[in-house]
């Protein structure tokens, strides 16, 4: 068995690893930490974890922690990985992270995106990006990993294979997209308490959401070319899902076959990724770390159209960050992953 720890496991995203591992044949959670639940039983925070952690309770953070460790999750806040990373690495073989700290190639973006600099610019080529479907090669026994959350996840897989394909113009793309409630984590806010959401949909950080670059730099990573789009994200009132659609102009006369056959090549061999004709919903998706996609061509107005979908706790976070583990220690990619959905 490999031995984890997951650094911040007492948030959404924390509980999903926590499931996660629970079901993994080969991973073994050997501590959680949580500082503002530091000595809470998981059980009590989290009931439907009670049968798989039974006498489990989250500790304050502590390096020690990580003695005999194979690899780390950092479930943390933006900005609280830039410094663990530094004094933790060697001191355990693998680190997998699940925030944006290590997610931009550029330290420039920071300040511009996130309000400010890196404090550790010098670790960020050493990191990994972790979208395997786009990326495998880089992720076999990775030491550092830096894995993308659902907004991107599900922007890239969209687009990535139909820009690389040079089917649609790299500039000028527009993705909206609606996340559950979730994807704003454990802690309440005014605007994410159930009075709030119940009932309404609405959009946010308009022209200024920080995956804005990231989008840009994951699909021109893997189309080979510089990306501009404009993003804009919307909170619905459901638990979990995300579900992005992406506008692109075609480079040349389309169809919603040839669209459907580029992406449904790209991804053939792709275990979590399910090309059709459906419309992919979140509700399909739920539970697994699956992505739906579909595409159509207006004939009309001349747009490509994409629609992704998954599940922003496993497919956009969670499940990502165990996918990446499998690869990073040398197991097989889909230990521990349903590629099925919950339903109803």
């Amino acid at each position: 068995m490999q031995k984890v720890v997951i650094i911040g496991g007492s948030g959404f995203t924390g509980a999903e690893l926590l499931r996660l591992c629970a079901q993994h044949p080969d991973l073994e959670v050997a501590a959680a930490t949580g500082d503002s639940q530091a000595g809470t039983a998981v059980a009590d925070l989290y009931p439907s974890l009670a049968a798989a952690y039974a006498d489990l309770v989250y500790v304050p953070y502590d390096s020690d922690l990580l003695d005999n460790a194979d690899l780390v999750f950092l479930g943390l806040p933006h900005g609280a990985s830039q410094s663990i990373v530094p004094s933790i690495r060697g001191r355990v073989k693998h680190i997998v992270d699940l925030a944006a700290d290590f997610r931009l190639g550029d330290p420039g973006l920071y300040p511009t995106w996130y309000g400010e600099p890196h404090t550790a610019p010098e670790l960020l080529d050493d990191f990994v990006y972790g979208l395997p479907e786009l990326f495998r090669a880089q992720l076999h026994h990775a030491e550092l990993v830096a894995a993308p959350g659902c907004y991107v996840t599900t922007s890239a897989l969209a687009l990535a294979p139909i820009v690389k394909a040079g089917l649609v113009e790299p500039t000028g793309i527009v993705v909206d997209a609606a996340s559950g409630v979730s994807g704003a984590g454990r802690p309440p806010k005014p605007n994410t308490t159930f009075c709030a959401v119940d009932e309404d949909f609405s959009a946010y950080a308009l022209l200024t959401h920080r995956h804005t670059p990231e989008i840009e730099m994951a699909v021109g990573a893997h189309a080979g070319t510089d990306v501009q789009l404009i993003f804009t994200p919307h909170l619905a009132p459901m638990n979990r899902g995300i579900l992005a659609t992406c506008y692109a102009r075609p480079t040349a006369p389309t169809s919603t076959d040839e669209v459907l056959s580029c992406l449904a090549e790209a991804y053939a061999d792709e275990p979590f990724i399910i090309v059709s004709e459906r419309s992919p919903s979140t509700k399909a998706t739920l539970g697994s770390n699956s992505c739906h996609l579909t595409a159509r061509v207006d004939p009309r107005t001349g747009w490509v159209v994409v629609i992704s979908a998954l599940d922003n706790l496993v497919k956009g976070a969670a499940g990502q960050a165990v996918q990446c583990a499998n690869l990073a220690l040398g197991l097989p990619e889909q230990s521990g992953l349903a590629v099925a959905g919950i339903y109803p």
